[in-house]
């Protein structure tokens, strides 16, 4: 069939969850045998969020071909399973650059180049191209920021070109804000017929509206929402509060919303969707009442997004080992040597969060020696192997100046330094080492047992590397380089085999966990971290009894 373009744009107030909608038709449209892909357009000038500070914009994602995208793809793939590339995330400077370099080498032919048609042709351009490869049944693209910004206008107006192009083979889904007024204890609809006629004065009549709401919404009240904004009442859906992102498609699915897609764009809907490994997960997570105990050691841990898809890893991981995760998030720049035991001798295992740049970094060192004196099962990703690196350098090797370049340009043991390829770079956006490469893995090593194969693929997003040439020594010590780099014989991973638990990477696993296939490595840290509890609640149990 040709593929359909379904769009997503928001109204009233952002963070409504465009991208969990979003996310959540294509599980179930997928679950359903189509196939399907999620592009996100967001309206900002920055060519990606690749040098936006996490304050400014939480996780950046990084996909399998090495493009810095939005967090929304983390959502896109952690629901469908699907990798995602950069032609899953545009933003307006990615547009206007395009455009600019065209009118630089003349393609435009001496025209005046503006807003209308140049900018919306670009912006069409890159809409389509997804199912211009033949590859997908539905394409669905979300529109960032909200109705009546004025930077998304170029993309509205792409959006109302597409729909009169595309005819049926095109739907828009708006997603709204219906609030509770608690001191008249009314919900209001007013700002979603605002919103909608805001929508409708760009051109653009939405063919479903999906609720958001913190109480139920009536159903006279969604009668009344689709007389006033022009939509069939069976197509006004809710989306209320969830104790769990992944319980969206199951309660989309309740209100049809998949099968009103399908009949909207000429599709009849033939079976229901495939949801048991779905269930599965869910059912699973109801039902974990034992937790355990992960602290997250980092330096944005006060942003909800900062680290959004190792708390989903972690998640995942907890809830496939019948658990439930009781995760504490610990600011780096606030561990001393004088408070780093009462921070974390309740927890069953440590993450150290990957970052950039020189703050919070001697926290994260304190708190890897206690862990590493302590034997409590420990987990460094990016920047938090590095600093297993270094914090085994000074307190093992006895380098106690071993620090990475990154931090200190002028130590004498750089033992982590900047990559090779990277001391010739100037410009800081889309120049790191990106995207999924190759790692070979020791037989034998804790890895590689983890994943249960030598050769695996991941992604990374760094500029400095382990250095080769203190690997020797640290390999005497006791912390072994159990992958590398086939090609440049980079490390990847770094263990200590005589730990519980000790394991760093240098590449970003938690951007490839997904519902049905939850990451290897976090798998089996939730699993020692689980040892690791019933081993402690023994001992106490046997000290009550002496």
């Amino acid at each position: 069939m040709e593929p359909k373009y379904i769009f997503v744009t928001g109204g009233v107030v952002s963070s409504l969850g465009k991208g969990i909608i979003s996310a959540s038709l294509a599980c179930l449209l997928k679950a359903r045998g189509y196939r399907v892909t999620i592009q996100k357009f967001d309206p900002y000038i920055n060519i990606d969020p690749g040098t936006l500070n996490p304050y400014e914009h939480g996780e950046c994602y990084v996909t399998v071909d090495g493009h810095e995208a939005d967090l929304d793809l983390g959502h896109y793939e952690r629901f469908t399973n699907v990798n995602t590339t950069r032609a899953n995330n545009v933003t307006t400077g990615r547009i206007y650059q395009s455009v600019i370099d065209k009118e630089r080498r003349g393609d435009y032919l001496g025209k005046t180049v503006q807003i209308i048609p140049h900018i919306t042709d670009e912006i069409k351009r890159n809409v389509k191209l997804l199912g211009n490869t033949g590859n997908f049944d539905f394409i669905i693209t979300e529109i960032g920021g909200t109705i009546g910004d004025i930077e998304s206008l170029p993309f509205i107006e792409s959006v109302r070109q597409l729909r009169w192009e595309l005819g049926e083979n095109s739907l828009c889904i708006h997603l709204t804000y219906v609030p509770y007024l608690h001191a008249a204890k009314e919900l209001k609809t007013k700002p979603t017929q605002h919103s909608v006629k805001l929508l409708q004065e760009a051109g653009i009549q939405p063919d479903i509206l999906v609720l958001r709401t913190e109480q139920d919404i009536p159903a006279a009240m969604r009668r009344k929402i689709a007389q006033f904004c022009n939509v069939s009442p069976e197509a006004v859906v809710q989306s209320i509060d969830c104790s769990s992102i992944y319980e969206v498609p199951v309660m989309m699915h309740a209100q049809h919303l998949d099968e009103i897609v399908l009949r909207k764009t000429g599709v009849t809907p033939t079976q229901e969707p495939h949801m048991a490994p779905w269930m599965h997960f869910l059912e699973k997570m109801h039902a974990a009442t034992e937790e355990v105990n992960i602290a997250l050691v980092g330096k944005y841990v006060e942003l909800q997004d900062a680290y959004k898809s190792i708390n989903e890893a972690l998640f995942h991981a907890a809830t496939y080992s019948d658990r439930k995760l009781n995760l504490t998030s610990i600011h780096s720049e606030k561990i001393t040597k004088e408070n780093v035991d009462g921070l974390l001798k309740d927890m069953d295992g440590v993450i150290v969060a990957p970052g950039f740049g020189q703050r919070g970094v001697e926290g994260k060192l304190t708190a890897l020696e206690w862990c590493r004196t302590n034997d409590v099962p420990t987990f460094g990703i990016c920047l938090g192997m590095q600093c297993m690196v270094i914090e085994f350098a000074r307190n093992v090797l006895g380098l106690k100046e071993a620090n990475s370049t990154e931090v200190n340009p002028t130590t004498k043991d750089n033992v982590i330094d900047l990559m090779e390829e990277q001391k010739s770079l100037s410009n800081l956006g889309g120049t790191m080492r990106l995207g999924a490469y190759d790692c070979r893995l020791a037989e034998g090593s804790r890895a590689a047992a983890a994943y249960g194969t030598t050769d695996i693929k991941e992604r990374h997003r760094h500029r400095f590397e382990f250095n080769n040439d203190y690997r020797r020594r640290y390999e005497e010590a006791g912390m072994k380089c159990v992958g590398e780099n086939p090609s440049t014989h980079l490390v990847e991973v770094i263990e200590i085999p005589e730990k519980r638990w000790w394991i760093g990477t240098q590449y970003h696993p938690e951007y490839s966990s997904t519902v049905l296939n939850p990451h290897p490595l976090f798998t089996d840290f939730i699993k020692a971290a689980v040892k690791y509890r019933g081993e402690r609640l023994m001992e106490e149990f046997a000290e009550t009894k002496n």
